[in-house]
């Protein structure tokens, strides 16, 4: 049985701007509230390999991995997946961005495997993962939209 997560927000701010500041991914360390570094190793086109490292977990671990991501601005799409899965067999992402009358839904589903091994079983990261994503996610719409309310005032 694999895991599986589905989450969207629709963020108020122009398409534009909500595609360019998700998909720096060397200012994610400034979006996301848990990476503490991103690392590009790699560009080729509109593909980027990059090194993401999580903040000292409750025992001083630092979690890290690689991953690549090809990015589709025709169709407002991004998918990735783990060069060094860690705990994970595999792991996929696809963003999706949707024009709104409200603003951009911005959607990530994420499919996986864990190792048998893992400290948590696909049932277990399933839940946190989308217990994080939401925190994330909301996260990303606040400065965004933030960015959006500064360029507007320019």
């Amino acid at each position: 049985m694999a895991g599986h997560t589905d989450n969207a927000i629709t963020i108020d701010a122009p398409m534009d701007l909500v595609w360019s500041m998700t998909n720096d991914v060397e200012s994610w360390p400034q979006l996301f509230s848990e990476y503490a570094s991103a690392e590009i190793l790699e560009r080729d086109g509109n593909s980027v390999t990059f090194r993401l490292a999580l903040h000292p977990d409750e025992t001083g671990k630092v979690w890290s991995w690689v991953s690549k991501r090809v990015a589709d601005e025709q169709s407002r799409t991004v998918s990735a997946h783990r060069v060094e899965t860690g705990p994970f067999k595999y792991m996929n992402i696809r963003w999706e961005y949707q024009q709104q009358p409200s603003g951009v839904r911005m959607r990530w589903i994420q499919d996986f495997e864990m190792q048998p091994e893992a400290p948590l079983d696909d049932a277990g990261m399933t839940e946190r993962l989308n217990r994080n994503t939401v925190v994330q996610m909301a996260l990303i719409k606040s400065k965004i939209e933030a960015a959006a309310r500064v360029a507007a005032q320019q």
